[in-house]
């Protein structure tokens, strides 16, 4: 019986316990390809006996850089790791100087890249990595090696036996690969994870997936150089679990419909973004149909679980769910039962909608640096809470400091941060990481969190705000897409906000009311003056000293490309705060 003990060893046990004939799943020139469990693991060979001839030795470190989510990622993930070598995934969108830094610091021998845009940016830092000494591009770009070079040199089994004999040396405590921090301050740190690391995070928080091994689909798009991503896909591997990779965050609606997978992965920004869609669709229904719409929505945010709300309640919820949230079902592929969220907060109301429409969404909690489960929902045995992010998995100890800080003790912690000792000891105090972030455990074991510690902040009155709690309250409008809380050291707190563009010209239209493009809507009086009593009602959440005084409109959508947000869609508070200093210092007269 196949034992798992390190990474590369999920793919031979799904061979043997639920060898798949749709393993891994992407799409190609309008074509979904599949690789089956038994072809998955003939490439991840051929790989390492192409990368042995190539040099690579035990440690060394090869960095893969996918602008989206691919087969190719999973069979070079697994050639890299039987060698005893380190995959170091490199997020795409990061700036060439970022590029040039993390394959400096990592010392990376080779780099493979998906597409032509990728290997622009890698071309322009290529002459200032000495340790750096080819690229290989998985599509067809000009003058680039293809990967398939590499698979070439692999065909001729001779070595498969020293690649054999380095895939038994492996240990489960030996590093496995180095995840650069997105962070939203400062410069990459390496975190180092061992092979024990996330594969007894992956074996832990399967037991939280109420899924059925071997005759289950995922479909995959959030960044496999993301750790929860990445740790999910090890996840599947175990569970016998299909998966198909989307083609882009654009195009997730149609690959949903095409692949009607019955589990996903999400962050709280994509839900937001599916709900505001699905509401906008409502808002243009009429007569009768509107009304139920609207009916299902209001009983929909106040679903508890386990009929709490009573008989009557829980009655009035299954007409909803026949009429209505039945048709939501259907436009996500009409099988998807099982949404796990993480990388940030998710709003209570999100939770309860989503759970009302039947889509089984949970929310967990971890960091890149806990590989990266601390702890996660479960709907089965009373395992749920609205607003918590669930129970610690098992073996996963948890301690709040006198300051209310979350520690966390368990194997899923990281060995260190890589050439960097002073800042792994400031993180891990006896063997406790101490994670960041505030929160508390309830009487149950539920864990929740309240704040980043880093985050929160104090007046120049001495009081403390909490700006995530506030941002979670205020982005329930439609009206604000994003909203980043200041205040340190001023005299009140108030905020920048980008409003939801689109939602605004609807309205617009809806009240006669002429805008023309962004910067005339952040100017224009009446959208101020509509945004102004969202403020007003989501304030009377609030203490005193919390409330937002007042705000100021961006005429920017925050995105990725322009530096507002972290690859899982965090804010850059920093620079964000850079960006609209004038906007900063007209609030505060500065």
């Amino acid at each position: 019986m196949q034992k798992v003990t390190r990474l590369f060893d999920f793919p031979y046990y799904q061979l043997e316990k639920h060898a798949l004939k749709e393993a891994l799943v992407s799409k190609k020139n309008g074509e979904w390809i599949k690789t089956s469990t038994q072809e998955y693991i003939d490439k991840a060979n051929t790989i390492s006996r192409g990368l042995l001839r190539l040099g690579v030795k035990p440690n060394d470190k090869i960095a893969v850089i996918s602008l989206t989510n691919r087969t190719e990622w999973n069979i070079m993930d697994i050639g890299i790791l039987q060698l005893g070598a380190q995959n170091v995934p490199i997020y795409p969108t990061i700036s060439e100087e970022d590029y040039a830094y993390v394959l400096n610091h990592s010392e990376a021998k080779f780099c493979f890249v998906s597409c032509n845009e990728v290997y622009e940016k890698v071309l322009s830092i290529k002459d200032q990595v000495k340790s750096l000494e080819n690229v290989y591009s998985f599509e067809e770009v000009s003058n680039c090696d293809s990967w398939e070079k590499v698979l070439e040199l692999g065909t001729d089994t001779s070595n498969q036996e020293e690649v054999e004999k380095l895939m038994n040396a492996v240990t489960p405590n030996d590093l496995a690969t180095l995840i650069y921090t997105s962070g939203t301050t400062g410069r990459p740190k390496g975190v180092m994870l061992s092979h024990n690391n996330l594969v007894t995070n992956a074996i832990e928080s399967s037991k939280r997936f109420p899924i059925e091994d071997g005759k289950t689909k995922a479909l995959s798009f959030l960044p496999l150089c993301h750790v929860y991503e990445r740790m999910l896909i090890y996840l599947y591997q175990f569970r016998g679990v299909s998966i198909y990779y989307a083609e882009s965050l654009d195009k997730i609606s149609d690959n949903l419909k095409e692949t009607s997978p019955h589990v996903m992965t999400a962050v709280p920004r994509l839900l937001e973004k599916v709900y505001d869609k699905i509401y906008a669709k409502g808002t243009e229904l009429t007569g009768i149909k509107k009304k139920l719409f609207f009916w299902a929505v209001d009983l929909g945010l106040r679903y508890e679980p386990y009929g709490q709300n009573g008989w009557w309640y829980e009655t009035q919820l299954s007409i909803a769910r026949k009429l209505i949230f039945s048709k939501w079902k259907e436009g996500l592929g009409g099988n998807l039962g099982l949404i796990a969220s993480g990388s940030a907060a998710l709003q209570p109301r999100l939770s309860r909608i989503f759970n009302a429409a039947e889509f089984g969404l949970m929310e967990g909690y971890g960091l890149s640096e806990t590989s990266p489960v601390i702890s996660v929902n479960d709907m089965r045995e009373g395992g749920f809470r609205i607003g918590s992010v669930g129970k610690p998995i098992d073996r996963t100890e948890v301690k709040i400091a006198a300051d209310g800080e979350i520690c966390i003790k368990g194997p899923q912690v990281m060995l260190g941060y890589y050439k960097d000792e002073e800042k792994t000891k400031e993180v891990i105090v006896d063997g406790y990481f101490l994670t960041g972030d505030i929160g508390e455990l309830d009487s149950d074991g539920f864990l929740k969190i309240t704040d980043r510690k880093k985050e929160m902040f104090k007046t120049s009155g001495g009081k403390y705000v909490a700006p995530q709690l506030l941002e979670n309250r205020f982005k329930q409008s439609q009206f604000i897409e994003q909203i980043m809380v200041v205040g340190e050291s001023e005299k009140m707190p108030a905020a920048l906000i980008q409003p939801n563009f689109e939602y605004i010209k609807e309205w617009a239209k809806r009240k006669n009311i002429p805008v023309g493009d962004n910067s005339d809507i952040v100017t224009n009086e009446k959208v101020i003056a509509r945004i102004n009593e969202e403020v007003s009602l989501a304030n009377e959440s609030f203490a005193k000293w919390e409330k937002i005084k007042q705000f100021r409109l961006t005429p920017d959508v925050w995105s990725m490309e322009d530096g507002h947000l972290t690859p899982t869609m965090k804010m850059k508070r920093k620079i964000i705060k850079q960006k609209y200093i004038a906007l900063y210092n007209d609030i505060y007269e500065h």
